[in-house]
């Protein structure tokens, strides 16, 4: 019993470690298609279909983003999903997104929006493979130089992976349609975020108020040499203190009652 307890322990230990956006992202992704495969959700009701909207039977956009079908031919890609999405997601929100989780989850917001709209004509039935391969896109671009690893060895600028997996998944599994709207959703957030203001001046797109409120920006400590990311019940707090105390705000947010001031917003 204990050598168990060990194990989940050190299981929860890494699924806090994972920063909070692409913690429950990631979360979600197991917890629908496992209770789909157990029989607890009726996939019928996972799926994005238009009549459903039409009967405004709206949770499922939600539902088709996290949702896939664990089965014999789709287990394999199911856990290539997990992977390419814990993965890329974390470095997106670890790196570049870093202290930001608020303009992280704009930007997962924004591509989840493109392709709610591109689902709903062109009779899309389940999100997730081009939402994460959204991410990967945005990644790869801002990471264009950096040498990715791939199958049997081979190496190459993480500019060309969104495109050796569109390759490879026509040639192995037939389709590639998923990867092509996924890319182009990537390449739409990274040119309205990054490529117009750099080359015209200005901003198309701003994170909205409202996020920041829920999740404001934080400095990470690295106290053990690891970045340290908040807790939901840290948010809430650093939230409430805020609030509370807006006098203050200026001076940065103070975590914990500990006396270490992260930075404000």
């Amino acid at each position: 019993m204990s050598f168990m307890n060990e194990i989940m322990a050190e299981i929860k230990q890494w699924f806090m470690s994972i920063p909070i956006i692409t913690r429950y992202w990631f979360g979600l992704s197991i917890a629908m298609p496992v209770l789909g495969r157990i029989g607890l959700l009726n996939p019928y009701h996972m799926f994005m279909t238009k009549d459903a909207l039409w009967r405004l039977e709206l949770w499922r956009p939600f539902t088709g983003t996290f949702y896939y079908p664990i089965g014999p031919g789709t287990g394999f890609h199911y856990l290539i999903n997990l992977y390419f999405l814990y993965q890329y997601s974390k470095n997106l929100e670890t790196n570049e997104f870093v202290g930001k989780p608020a303009d992280y989850l704009f930007m997962l917001i924004f591509n989840w929006s493109a392709l709610v709209l591109m689902a709903v004509f062109m009779n899309i039935f389940l999100l997730m493979d081009p939402l994460i391969l959204s991410v990967l896109y945005v990644w790869c671009q801002l990471n264009k130089e950096m040498i990715v690893s791939f199958w049997f060895g081979t190496r190459f600028k993480a500019q060309f992976l969104p495109w050796v997996l569109l390759g490879f998944n026509m040639i192995l599994g037939g389709g590639g349609f998923f990867e092509i709207l996924g890319i182009l959703t990537g390449h739409l957030y990274y040119y309205v975020k990054y490529v117009y203001p750099r080359d015209q001046g200005g901003e198309l797109i701003t994170t909205p108020a409202i996020l920041y409120r829920f999740l404001p920006n934080y400095t990470p400590l690295r106290s053990t040499g690891f970045l340290s990311f908040p807790t939901a019940s840290s948010i809430r707090s650093q939230r409430n203190t805020a609030s509370n105390d807006s006098s203050t705000s200026s001076s940065g947010h103070n975590w914990g009652g500990r006396g270490h001031v992260l930075g404000g917003n």
